[in-house]
């Protein structure tokens, strides 16, 4: 390689910012910045998820039984895709989907509302529609009180636009 053209290439390495800080820190600053960037919605998605697994306690064709939640609190059944809420000594059982485009929906502690992690429509812990893409709150399942727990009814969904009245009647109150 002629010499001017090697002086060339030496001068601009030389005023290069990378050439200043040393080419493996500039590796490992790379590498950090790729990794938080990486972990950080893993973090936040972590944060989304605080939901309390619920097993039901009985079985019996299309209904489940649950014990009905101590508190305040949003408990999810993967298995038969419900969500069981209590909120203000109201407890309502939800289907896990969110009604927009059928995508799981995640509780979002730190706000307390359901958010659809797809297009980030967004709802009270009642399941009344907040804001979103979404046109109508939560899919409400019927539910009933027999002592200390709930009977929910996996058959029987109520849409707010379609059944109001349904919808509006279905949940227990505690009081």
């Amino acid at each position: 390689m002629p010499d001017h053209i090697a002086g060339t290439q030496m001068d601009e390495c030389t005023a290069c910012p990378i050439a200043e800080i040393g080419r493996r820190r500039f590796i490992y600053n790379v590498l950090t910045g790729v990794a938080g960037v990486l972990l950080t919605p893993s973090l936040s998605r972590a944060s989304t998820l605080l939901l309390e697994n619920v097993t039901p306690v009985a079985s019996k064709g299309d209904q489940r039984t649950y014990p009905i939640p101590a508190a305040d609190s949003v408990q999810i059944d993967h298995d038969a895709d419900v969500i069981l809420v209590r909120w203000e000594n109201v407890v309502y059982a939800f289907n896990l989907s969110c009604p927009h485009q059928r995508t799981a929906l995640r509780w979002i502690d730190a706000d307390r509302h359901f958010q659809c992690p797809k297009h980030k429509s967004q709802y009270t812990p009642s399941g009344e529609f907040i804001k979103g893409r979404a046109t109508r709150g939560m899919d409400r399942l019927d539910i009933t009180k027999e002592g200390n727990n709930v009977v929910v009814n996996l058959d029987s969904m109520h849409r707010q636009d379609q059944d109001l009245a349904g919808w509006s009647s279905a949940m227990v109150h505690l009081t």
